[in-house]
């Protein structure tokens, strides 16, 4: 399972709408890079991939492929924006370890 605040959802919208492709979709996949070994990628796709899992966030298509859902299974992604700080935050139940910088995870 994959959930959205209505924060990030918002973000995910707005995005969406600047990309004038009114069907696309939030991917979230994890990748091996950073300090603890492994990464969040995010990004729009128009159509999800052969094998992805796909989610409706109150409007919004999540996709995940096969191989990075068992490691975000459960995640709760939010989006915060203030003076110092605008992004994507990543709730993840599997995670073990953060590295120092906040960039990458160990699961």
């Amino acid at each position: 399972m994959v959930e959205l605040s209505d924060s990030a959802t918002e973000a995910v919208r707005r995005l969406i709408g600047k990309c004038g492709q009114p069907d696309a979709g939030l991917r979230i996949m994890v990748d091996q890079g950073g300090c603890s070994g492994l990464q969040y990628l995010l990004g729009l796709e128009s159509e999800p991939a052969a094998g992805d899992e796909i989610y409706d966030c109150d409007g919004v298509r999540v996709f995940v492929d096969p191989e990075s859902l068992p490691i975000i299974d459960g995640i709760k992604v939010d989006f915060v924006e203030t003076v110092g700080r605008s992004g994507f935050v990543f709730n993840n139940p599997n995670v073990r370890d953060v590295c120092s910088c906040g960039k990458s995870f160990g699961a």
